[in-house]
């Protein structure tokens, strides 16, 4: 199984290399971009029997090393396909 992870600044916390993002498509003419929010992504190959169970593990691996509850949140998308012949 393979799960993805998506961790993002909570929306009350200031992302200041988002705000340079912004500044910085502003100032190439981008100005219909209003903000940008960075965050992180993680592919996880999970040797689970279930979705269930991927999810499961995923949340326990993100809640406990790869998000700072305090700061952070993530979301998570399980997909039971093989990754064989993925790229």
């Amino acid at each position: 199984m393979r799960a993805r992870v998506f961790v993002t600044l909570k929306p009350s916390v200031f992302d200041p290399q988002g705000r340079t993002i912004v500044e910085a498509l502003h100032s190439l003419g981008h100005t219909e971009v209003g903000d940008v929010r960075q965050g992180k992504y993680f592919e996880l190959d999970l040797n689970v029997e279930s979705a269930a169970a991927a999810e499961a593990l995923a949340t326990e691996v993100s809640q406990q090393v790869l998000a700072n509850p305090v700061i952070e949140s993530f979301r998570l998308e399980v997909d039971s396909e093989s990754k064989a012949g993925r790229s």
